[in-house]
């Protein structure tokens, strides 16, 4: 099991990429693929049409987000974190993803700067 901490900046307010990552229908505008999402914590997700699935465990409106990741039969649950901070025009993100299979992690950390932040930073660029 690895961990991963990543930090990234998007033009947006915390507000606006708050909304992108928690509605499902903007999550469909930049990901361009089907997504059920919710803000109650206990309601599972899906992303990218089911190749991300989790549960969402807490929320804090514009500043953070804290869901749990499914990877198969694994027994301790891979935990995302997503703190947003303001600065200046940008939103400072900081990403903090723990147990993640050895087996995933190389691809998991090119789908973060790939096609979840760098597809959310096209999206508001």
């Amino acid at each position: 099991m690895k961990n991963l901490k990543k930090y990234y900046k998007i033009k947006a307010s915390p507000a606006e990429v708050y909304a992108a990552i928690t509605n499902p229908f903007s999550i469909e505008l930049w990901t361009g693929e089907e997504a059920m999402m919710s803000t109650t914590a206990g309601e599972e997700f899906s992303m990218y049409s089911g190749d991300i699935t989790g549960r969402n465990l807490q929320f804090e409106p514009d500043t953070k987000v804290v869901q749990e990741w499914y990877f198969g039969e694994q027994k301790a649950p891979s935990v995302v974190t997503i703190t947003l901070t303001p600065e200046k025009y940008f939103t400072k993100i900081e990403l903090l993803h723990t147990n993640i299979p050895d087996e995933a992690f190389e691809d998991i950390t090119d789908g973060w700067d790939t096609s979840y932040f760098g597809a959310l930073k096209e999206f508001f660029e």
